[in-house]
């Protein structure tokens, strides 16, 4: 691993999966930063959200192990079919797989279940009425 890097070469292509698929899923923008949250872990956060390329349509994932914080920002338009609750759930069940040590997993676990709920509506349309 690099210096620095939290992780393996397969645990990063894990996640570079996990998040094509999300935002394929979605066909939102998917972005994971762990480290080190300078200052008021919310904030960075937002700082990090908005300097990404189309945050409106963006979701981040922030999580500094040191300091045991998660944060999961949101962009306007994504906020249009995630609701807070869903988003709630996905931090839950993210929790739950940090507290076991399974920072991998808990982040593969939290991008599936934002991309699954962030998911628009499938609509169907009518076609021209048979006479």
């Amino acid at each position: 691993m690099p210096a620095g890097d939290p992780f393996t070469k397969s645990e990063r292509f894990a996640l570079d999966d996990a998040i094509r698929k999300a935002e394929q899923q979605s066909r939102l923008e998917f972005s994971v930063f762990v480290g080190n949250a300078e200052g008021d872990p919310r904030a960075f956060a937002t700082s990090l959200h908005n300097s990404l390329v189309v945050p409106t349509r963006s979701i981040l994932i922030m999580v500094d192990p040191t300091r045991r914080v998660l944060e999961v920002v949101t962009g306007g338009f994504v906020r249009r079919t995630l609701s807070d609750a869903e988003v709630e759930l996905a931090v839950l069940a993210m929790q739950s797989e940090f507290v076991e040590g399974e920072l991998v997993g808990g982040l593969l676990r939290g991008i599936s279940l934002l991309a699954e709920h962030a998911r628009a509506p499938e609509t169907l349309h009518a076609g021209p009425e048979q006479g």
